[in-house]
């Protein structure tokens, strides 16, 4: 086997095939081979891998470089897609080879987060990645948004095509970016793809000349369903003039149905507010994304509680060592383990287990319970200090 990178062209022929058997319905009819040259731009700046056995391209995989939010600090980060193998030639280590060389070469060009969804959760595990939250999908009928017809609300809404408004759309989510834990952005080669494509609305609130909110949707057809993507709003006020937008078709559609994060608790948007909240994961369909840290520098500078631990991180291909963290300053603060001293408490930890308490997904406790670490109580004590839960908000769908 021999892994190479691809050159733009080649991936008409290479991995746009197996990315396409993989993920969708099969076999292509020839008018969707055609579409893939018009790919091509939205992948210039990808860094893809291909390995080969006997001058035929078998397993494919992809690393784009984007952007994400980490408790504060936007550090780039290798968004890792269309990893696919041949059906012939699965099973077989092809991806593994392929992930640890694109991953080596991210990491060595400044990358030091990482992010995917997975076609299984437990095989990125081993590689150190860890679950974060799925968006929510709220449904829900216009006429119980009735009541916001009559809020006097600051601010406008602006509703265009979102191929006229793509600068505004994407200043908005740049500003996000900055402001959201988590969250995180396209490069422009690739995030021009929603312009070009012009197939959704766009609706913007606007307060003081400033856009404090905005989502992307299409309706299916009359009586039918007004489909949002992520609504993304930068306080309650913003939100309810998105909302307030929605209430009007009222007498055009059934039903209205729009991604949310997490954290995000529609049931108490209004008090007659029917509302179907879902956040369905299933393998292979509907996976929750995963993310990790490929380099220990993504945690220096971050704030932080007035924590005092020391880590060693074990059986990874890009974290080890021994670490102590310190949050005395409010800043986090990284030196070597041996620094600490008597008495510091210490954890063992795998490297999806420090991923998992950077992104703030899961406490301590269980990480020891999940087997991604050996977290006593006095050192959990001092993690929750250094990361406190924080809910993260993957914005990218990729």
């Amino acid at each position: 086997m021999i892994i190479r990178r691809l050159a733009a062209e080649d991936r008409l022929a290479t991995s746009f095939p197996l990315q396409a058997y993989a993920f969708e319905a099969s076999p292509l009819a020839a008018s969707r081979v055609a579409e893939f040259r018009d790919y091509l731009p939205y992948n210039a700046g990808n860094r893809t891998l291909v390995a080969d056995e006997d001058g035929t391209a078998v397993a494919a995989a992809s690393a784009i470089p984007m952007r994400q939010n980490l408790r504060g600090a936007v550090l780039p980060m290798a968004g890792i897609a269309g990893v696919a193998t041949h059906p012939l030639a699965r099973r077989r280590g092809h991806v593994r080879a392929l992930l640890h060389q694109l991953l080596d070469e991210m990491r060595d060009e400044g990358h030091p987060l990482t992010a995917l969804y997975p076609f299984r959760a437990s095989f990125y595990e081993r590689f150190g990645y860890v679950g974060l939250p799925r968006a929510r999908t709220a449904t829900f009928s216009p006429a119980d948004l009735g009541p916001l017809l009559r809020a006097e609300l600051p601010g406008e809404v602006v509703w265009e095509r979102v191929g006229a408004g793509y600068p505004t759309w994407r200043a908005f989510t740049e500003r996000c970016l900055h402001e959201r834990h988590g969250f995180a952005v396209f490069p422009d080669f690739r995030a021009v793809g929603l312009r070009d494509r012009d197939d959704r609305w766009l609706l913007t609130a606007v307060v003081d000349g400033s856009t404090v909110g905005a989502v992307t949707y299409r309706i299916d057809d009359h009586g039918g369903e007004l489909i949002a993507d992520d609504l993304l709003a930068t306080d309650p006020y913003a939100r309810a003039l998105l909302l307030q937008f929605f209430a009007r078709h009222v007498d055009q559609l059934e039903r209205i149905r729009v991604q949310l994060p997490a954290d995000e608790l529609p049931e108490l948007w209004l008090t007659d507010l029917a509302v179907h909240v879902e956040a369905r994961v299933s393998r292979p369909g509907s996976p929750a994304p995963m993310a990790r840290l490929l380099s220990l520098d993504a945690l220096t500078g971050l704030p932080t509680g007035a924590g005092r631990v020391r880590v060693d991180l074990v059986g990874d291909r890009w974290l080890a060592g021994s670490h102590l963290l310190d949050g005395a300053t409010g800043r986090l603060e990284l030196r070597p383990g041996d620094s600490a001293g008597g008495g510091v408490p210490a954890a063992t930890l795998t490297a999806a287990g420090l991923s998992a308490l950077a992104y703030g997904v899961l406490d301590p406790a269980e990480v020891d319970i999940r087997d991604l670490g050996d977290v006593p109580a006095d050192a959990a004590a001092e993690l929750r200090r250094i990361f406190p839960r924080q809910v993260p908000y993957l914005f990218a769908d990729f």
